[in-house]
């Protein structure tokens, strides 16, 4: 794996620290120090990267790239320091110290063994990761605390993470701890990882991809609403490949300048795999595409690979209405598996699914948002129809019949009132076509009574009986 810039660099051993902790199912520690040495000339900044989840093996780090020439080897020697213990024994009694330059050829690179520390008979596990860069302390925390939120949207239970910026920039100014975030509450312990999903993610939302809500734009967590989809594929023995989706929707009249939908209607699709944040690709392109979105009542402009995000455009899309997707794609090990390091081909179809069950999902909690596009139009003719209804009942003469029909409707008689009727039947209207819209694709069902009378089955009704007591308010 070759680098194009240190960004890439850094957050890759930042995420493969974050794997070996969710592989230990131990409560872990992962901590990344900025530590500014301003003896050096050009003056360098080192990054270490540390966790007490499984130790490491060489493998690792051997496949990484340094190019020799560009940005990133102008700003790295390519040196990288590795302290480990043996990956999956607490017990075994050294800390294994290398050092590995990944400007070498990887064919007939060899790492540099260094004296190894004695861990004097306490038991734990983990690895640090330490190299030195020329770059500026606020550039670096800028990027990883960004990273670091982003993480935070899986609300993993068992790492408590820091970032800690030590020693003055150039600007004078002294940084300490910038990022802290303590492991999760017991109850994250519980919840399922799609629970956590939409959990983390309504957070995100409601900061602007800070750790602080907005309270300009969200005065409380009622503004968002979400829903949650899963899709699981057995690959083979060893583990299954699952697809989780979470659909959050806002809407803010008055966003403020920081919002990331302030002044348009797009969204920001990010996508995890394996557990950290990961850029996208033409075939998670494709597969965000391939939705039905007409489906849902929007309409696909286009999709832009943002490399960090995808961006989806919309036609005709109010700006206050703002939709938020994430998806987690992860291979999940069978009880007692050894972690396997492999790459996963995308399954664009998965991705697909688990989109569309959280949208799905959305729709069954709340009524009324994100109906079909056809269904859009028909509820848009439940005002006149409603008006047409509520005039055949209030302008009858037949005084039992327009008493039957408020009762039907859940009125009583001092509510008879023309605005009144009307709304009541406007609301069954746009009722029945929310139940229909919930409908699974390919299933066709008699569409339910627009009112139900309760003293009839119209299913029960002979021909003759239909003629001789056709009463229209059973319709």
């Amino acid at each position: 794996m070759e680098f194009a810039s240190l960004q890439d660099l850094y957050l890759h051993l930042i995420s493969s620290a974050i794997r070996r902790c969710i592989c230990s199912e131990r409560l872990c520690r992962l901590s990344v120090l900025l530590q500014r040495s301003p003896a050096s000339d050009p003056p360098l900044v080192r990054i270490s990267i540390s966790d007490t989840g499984h130790g490491s093996c060489i493998q690792e780090f051997q496949d990484l790239k340094c190019p020799v020439e560009g940005i990133l080897a102008e700003t790295w020697d390519g040196i990288v320091y590795v302290r480990t213990t043996k990956i999956a024994d607490i017990s075994d009694t050294e800390i294994s110290c290398y050092q590995l330059n990944l400007k070498e050829n990887v064919a007939t690179r060899k790492p540099m063994w260094l004296p190894s520390n004695i861990k004097h008979d306490v038991k734990f596990s983990g690895t640090e990761v330490c190299l030195s860069v020329s770059e500026s302390v606020d550039v670096l925390l800028a990027e990883i605390n960004c990273f670091f939120h982003q993480i935070l949207i899986l609300k993993v239970p068992n790492i408590a993470m820091e970032v800690v910026a030590d020693g003055q920039d150039t600007s004078g100014s002294r940084n300490d701890a910038v990022f802290l975030e303590n492991l999760f509450s017991g109850s994250s312990f519980t919840a399922s990882t799609l629970d956590r999903l939409k959990l983390g993610f309504e957070d995100y939302v409601l900061g602007h991809g800070s750790s602080s809500t907005c309270n300009s734009c969200f005065p409380n967590r009622d503004e968002l609403k979400s829903g949650g989809g899963m899709v699981c594929e057995d690959k083979h023995k060893l583990t299954k490949l699952v697809v989780e989706a979470a659909v959050v929707i806002s809407e803010i009249s008055n966003p403020t300048k920081n919002c990331f939908g302030a002044g348009c209607s797009d969204t920001k699709v990010l996508f995890f795999k394996d557990f950290v944040p990961c850029t996208i690709s033409e075939a998670f392109l494709k597969a965000l595409t391939g939705i039905d979105w007409k489906r849902h009542g929007l309409t696909l402009e286009c999709a832009i690979n943002q490399r960090r995000h995808a961006l989806l455009k919309w036609e005709k899309t109010p700006l206050s209405f703002h939709i938020h997707i994430v998806v987690h794609y992860y291979q999940k090990l069978v009880a007692n598996a050894t972690p396997l390091v492999q790459q996963t081909r995308l399954d664009k179809k998965l991705i697909s699914k688990a989109v569309q069950l959280a949208l799905e999902d959305f729709k069954n909690k709340h009524a009324g948002f994100l109906l079909s596009v056809d269904n859009l139009k028909i509820s848009r003719f439940a005002p006149d129809l409603a008006k047409a209804i509520a005039g055949l009942v209030l302008y009858s003469n037949d005084m039992d019949f327009k008493r039957e029909c408020l009762a039907i409707l859940g009125l009583q008689p001092h509510q008879s009132e023309g605005e009144v009727v009307e709304e009541t039947i406007k609301k069954k209207i746009i009722s029945v076509i929310e139940k229909n819209d919930q409908r699974p694709q390919g299933i066709k069902e008699v569409a339910c009574l627009l009112f139900r009378a309760g003293r009839q089955k119209l299913q029960d009704l002979d021909n003759e009986c239909y003629m001789d007591d056709f009463d229209p308010m059973d319709l």
